[in-house]
């Protein structure tokens, strides 16, 4: 077991930070679908970074890349396959290679539940949301941007994966 919270915590007070305050709320923002899933428009919302072959390797195993890291709210189609990586992101290198990209992007699962009458439908695009490491810009900036582009999507559900 990789002790996530804990490790970070200990890391930023080693470099004198204060203590790390992490993000709760007392109102959780979401709300009962209207539609079951089976009727549903389901957007598929990743923080997987697009490919851009200038900014280094970005491939499976390949080192923490901030270069590879994007800043803004971003669609693009899900057909075909978006090129997206996480080179970008600070995983466990050492117990998962990332060399299937089925495991942050469940296009192809989607499209599976999507033909089995799971869902209703997996929208045209999808929406990329960058890892800032900050709340306020995620709460000002990239939440009501990807809200607005699934709204504009309408999109009835999002599953967000996170990488």
């Amino acid at each position: 077991m990789i002790r996530y919270i804990d490790r970070t915590r200990d890391y930023y007070a080693a470099q004198g930070y204060p203590a790390y305050r992490w993000a709760h709320f007392d109102d959780v923002p979401f709300a009962q679908p209207a539609k079951k899933l089976s009727d549903s428009n389901l957007l598929l919302i990743t923080t997987a970074a697009p490919y851009r072959p200038e900014l280094g390797d970005q491939g499976p195993g390949a080192k923490y890349n901030g270069d590879a890291k994007f800043f803004e709210v971003y669609t693009t189609p899900v057909d075909p396959m978006p090129d997206l990586r996480i080179s970008h992101i600070g995983y466990d290198r050492v117990h998962c290679k990332a060399d299937d990209p089925n495991t942050w992007l469940p296009i192809k699962a989607l499209k599976q539940a999507e033909a089995q009458d799971t869902i209703g439908r997996l929208m045209d695009d999808l929406i990329g949301v960058p890892t800032n490491r900050s709340q306020r810009t995620t709460m000002e900036q990239d939440a009501p941007a990807a809200l607005a582009a699934a709204r504009a999507m309408a999109a009835d559900v999002a599953l967000l994966v996170p990488t």
